[in-house]
């Protein structure tokens, strides 16, 4: 992993924490919310930032900072397939 690649993984961690605290405490977001706000392009670039968010976020499961959810219940992160929510932990 190059070092551009490792403070991307970073900025997505810090800017998943920083989208869940600029909501309310029961709110969620996707892990294509996060690659937007990473993304600094005007075009569709950030779809190519979707994986990492989700490493991201699996990451964050691991810290005990958030739960990935799906219909509204937790979910295994390492078996989690389709789309994904993201909240801080109830």
């Amino acid at each position: 992993m190059t070092d551009s690649e490792r403070e991307t993984d970073r900025r997505l961690e810090r800017t998943i924490l920083d989208l869940l605290d600029s909501r309310a405490p029961t709110a969620s977001i996707c892990p294509s919310d996060a690659a937007r706000a990473v993304y600094d392009g005007d075009d569709d670039g950030w779809r190519a930032l979707m994986e990492p968010a989700r490493r991201a976020a699996r990451r964050l499961v691991a810290a005990g900072e958030v739960e990935i959810t799906q219909a509204g219940r937790p979910v295994e992160p390492a078996t989690a397939r389709g789309p994904i929510r993201i909240r801080r932990i109830r």
